[in-house]
């Protein structure tokens, strides 16, 4: 089924606006529409007087040639708070884009937007909170962006929480940010497995001329499926009961796309889940101190318990 008419008229704006020589066919092709329809499209551009001539394929009569965007202020202000609060934005890596966007944005509204935007401000406004460090370096993004685009091996020289700092060849895949800060997914050719790494943590990259085969099937949504935030692990069922304060905190909110809400009473409920590891979730949990009680697995017990003594002993 093809487009609707006004989006399949401006993607034959956008495609002759960035490609040469499109001809009827290749233009009813990209549309899945007739070449008879395309004729008629053409037509229409031509008399909203946007300047379009064939030679060898059809062609803008100018490069600079834009038509105004089409925004009402509503759409307008909407955007403009969604490119803001980007973390993009916001951390740095992509900020002069974002700022190129803008104001191509602004340079293409019609005059009526314009100037009620001088009178008017976002509504809405997205505060996305990042852990980054103020170490972060736009060229150690770049170096991870140009590894992924060109599957090239890179030269990592790390400080891991857990293994301090290593150099090691990773085959980098996609840049992700969660859980408050950017990071990306890569093979560890030293751990012979998928590994995640924070940016900000990074002490040197360099992009070889080593070549990898991607590996297929990974992606982000299966990557970090049934993880608490960034850590990995074998699925772990995890069920505790929660009362009080704590009880009526984690029964109005989400925290787990997985989670599984019960309540006993007024003052307890019953929070079920499943996710790839420990780790996070035994830090959360135990943020609520005594109003939770583990019920399983034994393992998240075991630990919790060993922490809660390490604590007490740091007051004794």
């Amino acid at each position: 089924m093809g487009m609707a008419k006004y989006d399949r008229l401006l993607y034959i704006l956008n495609l002759l606006r960035t490609r040469r020589s499109l001809n009827a066919g290749r233009l009813a092709r990209e549309c899945g529409v007739t070449e008879r329809t395309v004729y008629r499209d053409i037509v229409a551009l031509s008399e909203a007087n946007i300047p379009i001539y064939y030679d060898r394929g059809y062609k803008y009569a100018s490069d600079n040639f834009l038509p105004p965007l089409n925004f009402n202020i509503d759409e307008y202000l909407t955007l403009i708070t969604a490119l803001e609060s980007s973390p993009l934005y916001k951390g740095g890596p992509g900020y002069n884009l974002i700022k190129s966007i803008k104001g191509k944005i602004e340079a293409c509204l019609p005059p009526a937007v314009k100037e009620k935007k001088k009178y008017s401000r976002p509504k809405t406004r997205i505060d996305i909170k990042s852990t980054q460090s103020v170490n972060f370096s736009d060229k150690f993004y770049a170096a991870v962006e140009r590894g992924i685009e060109n599957h090239q091996v890179l030269e990592l020289t790390y400080n891991s929480i857990q293994s301090g700092i290593i150099t090691r060849p990773v085959e980098p895949y996609f840049l992700i940010f969660i859980e408050k800060a950017f990071y990306f997914v890569a093979f560890c050719q030293l751990r012979k497995a998928l590994r995640t790494f924070r940016i900000d943590r990074i002490l040197k990259i360099s992009v070889t001329d080593e070549h990898f085969h991607p590996r297929p099937d990974i992606n982000p949504a299966e990557y970090f499926a049934g993880s608490w935030g960034v850590f990995s692990g074998d699925p772990v069922e995890i069920e505790a009961v929660f009362s009080g304060k704590a009880a009526r905190i984690v029964g109005m909110s989400r925290h787990h796309p997985g989670e599984k809400v019960s309540r006993f009473d007024n003052d307890r409920i019953k929070y079920q889940v499943t996710v790839r590891g420990i780790e996070e979730i035994c830090r959360w949990l135990l943020g609520y101190g005594g109003e939770v009680r583990v019920i399983k697995p034994d393992i998240l017990k075991n630990e919790i318990k060993r922490r809660a003594k390490a604590i007490l002993q740091t007051y004794k």
